[in-house]
């Protein structure tokens, strides 16, 4: 089994502004408050959510299920990147983004999400990574948003 870069993403597009979307999920510390399947998170010691190095922790009855780092945050841009410590599956170099822009079409102006990730792994691994990450994270959580936002026209 030999480890390969791989990449994941998943992408939704709502009837809400770009500045509005963002103000509900660019917040790192703030992920639990709009995911429908993850618990509130924390931030980890003294560090400030908002700046790179801050770790957010998801606990489920105390008990720590997983812990994320910011890497980077960009307003202007309205994307945060991050990576999963201690991943619970056989992968490493896990990178993700959460990024907000504007989509335009010929019919209504909305918001695309993207949230992506690239990952280094055996390719058997691939599938377990698309179901809980993929489906499971990203997918539950940008369709939690298009019934939110609305989905726009597209």
């Amino acid at each position: 089994m030999t480890a390969r870069k791989h990449r994941l993403v998943r992408t939704a597009v709502v009837a809400a502004g770009p500045a509005e979307v963002w103000e509900l999920i660019g917040g790192f510390a703030g992920l639990g408050d709009w995911h429908p399947h993850l618990p509130p998170s924390t931030a980890e010691g003294e560090g400030d959510p908002a700046l790179p190095g801050a770790v957010r922790v998801f606990a489920i009855d105390g008990k720590v299920v997983a812990r994320e780092r910011l890497l980077a945050r960009d307003e202007d841009t309205r994307a945060y990147t991050y990576t999963v410590l201690d991943p619970m599956l056989p992968i490493g170099d896990y990178i993700a983004t959460l990024a907000v822009h504007p989509h335009e079409n010929g019919r209504a102006d909305g918001t695309e999400i993207v949230w992506s990730a690239e990952y280094s792994g055996a390719d058997e691994v691939v599938p377990q990574v698309e179901a809980l990450f993929g489906d499971g994270t990203y997918g539950t959580g940008l369709a939690a948003l298009r019934e939110k936002f609305g989905r726009a026209q597209v």
